[in-house]
């Protein structure tokens, strides 16, 4: 019977072990996520910045139309891009966490 509570007492420890391992990797994940949008909201504000100097150069409206198109034509594509690349992150933080807790519950 102690050895039934003893190993029930492993299994506890290593599943409370395991979850706090969870929790850590979470913090971890979440400023990661949290630096990748602020270095993402600094490209864009760059690229804003580009296309409004680009646009007071301009010689007429028809230069600043342009610059205007291909400014929003890019911040499409790279909103997309960048949601796909905060997306992938989250995908595989959630492996990672299902993984450490998996690896507690073992045994």
């Amino acid at each position: 019977m102690q050895q039934a509570a003893g190993a029930a007492t492993e299994k506890m420890q290593a599943a409370g072990e395991a979850m706090k391992a969870t929790g850590e990797r979470m913090a971890d994940n979440g400023a990661s996520v949290g630096t990748k949008m602020l270095d993402q909201a600094e490209e864009n504000v760059r690229e804003a910045f580009a296309a409004m100097r680009a646009a007071t150069q301009a010689k007429d409206l028809s230069e600043v139309m342009k610059i205007q198109g291909d400014y929003l034509r890019d911040q499409s594509s790279r909103a997309m891009t960048q949601a796909r690349e905060i997306g992938e992150l989250i995908v595989q933080f959630g492996k990672d966490t299902g993984e450490t807790m998996r690896g507690g519950f073992k045994g």
